[in-house]
């Protein structure tokens, strides 16, 4: 049944949105990263990451924005087809970039070119009750989606810089129903990011499809951070929910491997990174 895979030396299946699904009602936390070239990718994939992210964050950890607004379809597309080249194993997510799905058939045509094209298994796409009218379309056309939720980066410039989102009742209130409504029209995902523990606790119970959290405490069902930063190369100030996992390794693949650990024995997030 497996010959692909038989061929690429594997003993078992490659993550897909079962696999994570399962996960979520185990109990099993789920390990992503992002990687935005082949050496990284196979880097975390031989480290046991489970999904991984070719995020719009490219823009300022690769390109040297202030921002994510600049990265345009060409560059994660770009990106993502490097990656794809890395990985055997791990789950292939890419971001929407700012202004690339302001309506459905927008949002169709470039989702389609990130899967056709860069290889994606998923798309990634910011918004919340705003959104779900896109996310059902794409759902409609089998695209896999996941939804951003919270700390919103494309939005930077609206909100006034990266904040802390739901902090109030009213605001969690409609975080939480955002949630449920793009998981009913077809979310596969949501990603919370930058949210007070008992928010992100709220969101996870509430929904059946897994909740990765960035910055959304330990109760989700995953987490994820910005591979640069937990190799410690982001130079500068670094968001709290940041831990720098090179301290005491040598090599990057210790260091991943870690995180991994980390995150599957829910060490990671501790108290110091997360936000009430």
């Amino acid at each position: 049944m497996y010959t692909q895979l038989e061929q690429r030396g594997m003993s078992e299946p490659p993550i897909n949105v079962a696999t994570l699904r399962n996960m979520k009602e185990e109990g099993v936390a789920i390990a992503c990263l992002t990687a935005y070239d082949a050496s990284f990718a196979q880097l975390v994939d031989l480290a046991g990451v489970d999904l991984v992210l070719v995020g719009d964050s490219l823009g300022m950890v690769i390109q040297g924005h202030d921002t994510t607004v600049p990265v345009t379809v060409d560059d994660v597309i770009y990106h993502t087809r490097s990656v794809a080249r890395g990985l055997r194993h791990a789950f292939l997510v890419s971001d929407m970039p700012f202004m690339s799905y302001t309506d459905p058939s927008q949002a169709l045509d470039n989702a389609v070119r990130l899967m056709q094209e860069g290889g994606a298994m998923m798309i990634k796409l910011e918004g919340g009750a705003d959104q779900v009218e896109i996310v059902k379309y794409l759902a409609r056309h089998d695209i896999p989606v996941c939804a951003h939720l919270g700390l919103k980066p494309q939005s930077v410039h609206k909100i006034g810089g990266f904040k802390v989102q739901g902090r109030d009742p009213k605001h969690a209130a409609r975080m939480i129903e955002a949630a449920k409504q793009l998981q009913d029209v077809g979310a596969d995902i949501v990603l919370l990011e930058c949210v007070p523990n008992e928010l992100g606790e709220a969101v996870t119970k509430a929904l059946a499809v897994p909740v990765i959290g960035i910055g959304a405490g330990p109760a989700v069902d995953g987490q994820i951070l910005v591979l640069y930063d937990i190799l410690g190369i982001t130079l500068g100030r670094t968001p709290r929910f940041v831990r720098n996992f090179m301290t005491g390794h040598d090599a990057p693949l210790d260091a991943v491997r870690e995180y991994v650990k980390a995150v599957r024995d829910r060490q990671y997030p501790a108290p110091e990174h997360c936000f009430s």
